[in-house]
């Protein structure tokens, strides 16, 4: 069922065997896969099924350097479903590399493996609604599939990796009534944690404090809880939770809130292919089940162990949209109207290019010229992604000159002193504010510039292509935008040693028995993916073992499917 908070009685201590906290596709997916175990689910999500700017102002705080990491209330959506509100459905796994040790990745090196977590990736899939879970181009466009670029054959440089596109599933809209009718689970709306308590010897949890901006105060005991509320915020509630633990729980040795992570990303140089522009593969595929795809470039995994690298993908992209040099009235129609476009993505559109009165005639006059793409463009933009229910994933364009740049996004290497604190600022319900301090390395940069190398050594050698980038301006070229996106990984990572880590292979607190983080919180580190399909398979493996945990004597906990029931209904 789904209630609201402000429904639940002054005082109350509602009890259950699992209270998850947060309902974006980390906590949904525990929970469903929770269901029908023979448990009792709590899940407190702070918002509701809509944006309220009340709420959302909850995740206001401080940035260290707004140039280098965009507002703490951007790119995050408290409501329920969370962040899958605004996402764009890029979905892949990880690779097998990113979970081992490395010498190049300072502070690599996950307590499971690739394999630990393969089982749960169908799961995953099923409930992105993002298709079967298969990441070859062979394997999932069926039969054998033509080349990315014709003619290139490298052992260094794949070209058949897939990423694979979701409707974008709104986690909260999609599995709503399931929510509602679910007898074991419990959802309450505009319920906000804002503290864990321990028990004396801080070695277990005694309640969650919960609070809603109306006033209503309540606590929820369970036997588990699970904190998925997103990177930022599950530091922002451990660092807080100090009645027992005074640096905050599982931060007795200063770890919560570090060694935080997002992507190194950003649009490089020219890429001009030989041959025919129908000779390169550049847009979205579909598969035979209707999924949209696209390829990638990426190194290998024992390339990358050569020559130091850490992990990365790069996707044929057009020229840099605020150039009207591209004469390309899409582009130009893009840059115009970019005040128009979600924060998310109207970011991009908005480089520091001199917004002179010649630069927007430029653009209009690439609109005027260019009508039949342009028109064309809206034609399909409002068939295929407006009025789709499966949307078309982003803009593609007819390339007729077989010139590129490279869009892209890298692994960035973790660091302890990119992090997370609390300020003495408070929010509305009482809570420390976040202040963000992100840091990047310039290993970072120097690995990227390894993999444009390689690139370019094997267009060359093939003779298939020719890529140039300015070495001199990389480093700007990438960290135009900052931080990408909203990807907040690592800040309670998961580890063998509590000295360097949060959580354990089991995503348990070290010091608290019975308190679990789910979510892209406990990565160890980023790899070159999007972490919104394993943060999925994480929880769900974090289900299995606490459906396992909890489960009573005459329950039958069943093994991973390929799908959750009902996900694709």
């Amino acid at each position: 069922m789904i209630l609201d908070a402000d429904t639940i009685a002054n005082g109350t201590c509602l009890r259950a065997d699992v209270c998850v906290v947060g309902g974006g596709a980390a906590g949904i997916s525990l929970a469903l896969s929770l269901s029908g175990q023979g448990l009792s689910i709590i899940l407190l999500e702070s918002g509701r099924m809509d944006e309220d700017a009340a709420t959302q102002a909850l995740y206001a705080g401080e940035v260290a350097d707004e140039r280098l990491h965009s507002p703490a209330d951007k790119y995050r959506q408290r409501r329920l479903g969370g962040s899958t509100a605004i996402w764009g459905g890029r979905s892949m796994p990880f690779d097998p590399i990113d979970f081992e040790t490395r010498r190049q990745v300072p502070h690599s090196g996950w307590p499971i493996s690739y394999e630990d977590l393969l089982p749960f990736y169908p799961q995953a899939n099923a409930l992105s609604e993002a298709g079967r879970f298969a990441y070859e181009a062979d394997e999932a466009l069926g039969g054998v599939a033509p080349p990315m670029i014709r003619g290139f054959q490298s052992d260094v440089v794949r070209t058949g990796g897939l990423e694979r596109f979701s409707c974008p599933t709104n986690f909260g809209r999609r599995y709503e009534r399931r929510l509602r009718v679910a007898p074991d689970i419990q959802v309450l709306l505009g319920a906000n944690c804002t503290a864990i308590r321990l028990q004396a010897d801080g070695r277990s949890v005694r309640e969650v404090a919960v609070a809603t901006l109306a006033g209503r105060r309540f606590r929820v005991a369970a036997r588990a809880t699970v904190l998925a509320m997103g990177g930022l915020e599950t530091a922002r509630l451990l660092l807080a939770s100090r009645d027992v633990a005074p640096q905050g729980i599982g931060n007795e040795h200063d770890v919560v809130g570090r060694y935080y992570q997002c992507h190194i990303a950003g649009n490089v140089g020219t890429l001009v292919f030989n041959g025919r522009p129908q000779d390169v593969r550049h847009g979205y595929e579909v598969t035979p089940e209707g999924i949209y795809a696209r390829r990638r470039l990426s190194i290998t995994a024992a390339e990358q162990r050569r020559h130091g690298l850490a992990n990365c993908v790069a996707r044929l992209h057009f020229s840099r949209i605020t150039d009207p040099r591209h004469r390309n009235g899409v582009l130009s129609g893009l840059f115009l109207s970019r005040k128009f476009i979600s924060y998310e993505y109207g970011k991009r559109l908005n480089d520091g290019t001199d917004l002179s009165a010649g630069l927007y005639a430029r653009h209009l006059w690439n609109v005027m010229t260019d009508p039949v793409d342009t028109a064309a463009f809206l034609a399909h933009w409002a068939t295929r992604r407006t009025l789709a229910q499966r949307k078309f994933p982003s803009v593609i364009l007819r390339n007729r000159t077989n010139r590129f740049s490279l869009e892209m996004h890298g692994e960035q290497i973790p660091r302890a002193d990119s992090r997370v604190t609390l300020t003495d600022k408070q929010d509305a319900l009482g809570m420390p504010q976040l202040r963000v301090d992100w840091r990047y390395s310039p290993e970072d940069i120097e690995s990227l510039r390894g993999t444009l190398d390689l690139i370019a050594q094997e267009l060359e050698r093939t003779g298939t292509g020719r890529l140039e980038y300015d070495r001199d301006t990389l480093e700007e070229d990438l960290m135009r935008f900052g931080a990408y996106g909203g990807h907040h990984i690592g800040t309670a990572r998961m580890g063998t040693d509590p000295r360097t880590s949060v959580v354990d292979r089991d995503c348990r607190v070290h010091s608290v028995h019975d308190l679990f983080v789910a979510g892209s919180a406990a990565f160890p580190t980023s790899s070159q993916a999007n972490p919104t399909l394993t943060l999925i398979a994480l929880s769900l493996r974090l289900g299995r073992h606490l459906a396992q945990r909890l489960a009573p004597a005459t329950a039958h906990v069943p093994a991973p499917a390929a799908a959750v029931n009902g996900a694709m209904s």
